[in-house]
């Protein structure tokens, strides 16, 4: 007797069960697929995305290394245009790689001017990554040594020639040239002796440093 009654409570018990989840149901189960599908969408959407960054990037990878191949064997107008039609379509860092680039070109042509103006307007520019913003702040600089004025080399890279900067290194030598190219040697020993003293300077570029400061130390102009 005592078993049938356990039976019998566990059937009432099953039955309850049954009629409470066809309650829930009934009033949630709208609810609960349209989160399933969203969930399901959701995943979709992100696998969709990553292939999409992926072989965009890679595209955009393929064509860079067209442009430079372009570059390197003296095709320099098709390696404009190469350049120039990454700019407008290419993903992630690519655009601003390319500009980077064509404005390299540029200098390589002659067109000292138009590469300055190009290097400014990225290292001007928020959108890009600081990092190579001040990378163009470099490359700017370089060529200004040779076609502008201390001033305006000072302009571009002063701010980067701190410890704390990674580029401090090249921005010091940039300084140091255009203070040498100015004649004021006093300005060029300060920025080169930077560069000599501290333990984090690439070795050719300190030994470029001491090597204009023998030159600097010989010509007994900077006292």
């Amino acid at each position: 007797m005592a078993n049938q009654d356990d039976s019998f409570i566990r059937e009432v018990n099953d039955e309850l069960r049954s009629d409470q989840m066809r309650g829930v149901w009934t009033r949630f189960g709208g609810i609960i697929i349209a989160i399933a599908v969203l969930i399901v969408l959701g995943t979709i959407g992100k696998v969709v995305y990553e292939y999409w960054r992926e072989s965009s990037a890679s595209k955009s990878g393929d064509a860079f290394l067209a442009a430079l191949t372009l570059a390197k064997d003296n095709k320099t107008d098709e390696a404009m245009a190469a350049f120039d039609a990454l700019e407008k379509d290419g993903f992630g860092s690519y655009p601003v790689l390319a500009r980077m680039r064509a404005a390299t070109l540029q200098a390589q042509k002659g067109d000292a001017a138009a590469a300055i103006a190009a290097f400014s307007e990225i290292s001007k520019d928020n959108s890009v990554n600081a990092a190579l913003r001040d990378a163009a702040r470099v490359r700017a600089a370089y060529l200004l040594v040779d076609t502008g004025t201390y001033e305006q080399v000072s302009a571009e890279v002063e701010q980067l020639a701190v410890p704390q900067n990674g580029l401090r290194h090249s921005a010091r030598e940039a300084l140091g040239l255009a203070a040498y190219k100015a004649g004021d040697m006093a300005k060029a020993k300060g920025w080169f002796q930077q560069i000599a003293d501290d333990a984090q300077s690439p070795r050719n570029l300190a030994n470029r440093a001491q090597m204009l400061l023998d030159l600097i130390t010989a010509s007994g102009k900077a006292s």
